[in-house]
């Protein structure tokens, strides 16, 4: 029984190719979370607040997918992570982890607040209308101050990591810069300043799914005309 256990072979825990879609899947329930919640505000906070009917059904959905697209977003930063290997600093990283962790806790952190306004909103009426508003500015400096600014530390990181190593093409990497900086820089409570994220993570997304696969295409094609003895090594 002691034999069988040391002779025992134990494989290598792999990244499955199903993870680079993470990203955007991302992309998408994040950006159609915060479209649903934001048409669900007023453009002006002391108008009337449409937080019944049409509003309610459009921030209990933004609300529902929230967390999957939280959950997404961890996939995507582990799909980063295997892509990077062994280049990988632990300086960089750290900010890197950091920062999207900080970026997705702000974001629970916003829809929370959401729920918790629209709950006031719903079971005490014109009463409470300080309060809803109090919450409404709440979130709004959460996503657009907060969580903005450590999704541009987030790419400012990465991008410096994929101009160091190279694992990148440069205008991806200047692309990156430029969002950050815009991210970093610009203070606005637009829908399009939010959305530029999630768009800017299904972009890298779409570009690793694609050199994977045709990484993927090429390893096999070689494996193919490689002697018998070296593909058996490999298995």
């Amino acid at each position: 029984m002691a034999e069988t256990q040391r002779t025992r072979e134990f494989r290598r825990l792999r990244t499955p190719r199903s993870a680079a879609v993470a990203g955007i899947v991302f992309a998408v329930l994040f950006a159609t979370s915060l479209v649903l919640l934001r048409t669900a505000l007023p453009a002006d906070p002391f108008d009337e607040t449409p937080w019944v009917g049409s509003g309610e059904t459009r921030i209990k959905t933004a609300l529902l997918l929230a967390p999957f697209a939280g959950i997404a977003f961890l996939w995507f930063i582990g799909v980063i992570r295997d892509r990077l290997g062994e280049l990988e600093d632990r300086f960089f990283a750290t900010v890197f982890l950091g920062s999207g962790l900080l970026f997705l806790a702000m974001g629970f952190a916003s829809m929370g607040v959401a729920g918790g306004v629209l709950a006031i909103a719903r079971h005490s009426g014109s009463s409470a209308d300080e309060i809803v508003y109090f919450g409404r500015e709440i979130m709004l400096q959460i996503n657009h101050v907060y969580a903005l600014r450590m999704a541009a530390v987030f790419m400012i990181s990465l991008g410096t990591i994929w101009l160091r190593t190279g694992l990148m093409p440069r205008w991806l990497v200047v692309t990156t810069y430029l969002l950050a900086l815009a991210l970093l820089v610009i203070v606005d409570f637009s829908l399009w300043s939010t959305l530029a994220f999630p768009a800017w993570v299904l972009l890298i997304s779409v570009y690793i799914l694609v050199t994977g696969r045709r990484a993927s295409a090429d390893g096999n094609r070689s494996l193919r005309f490689a002697p018998a003895s070296w593909r058996r090594s490999r298995r």
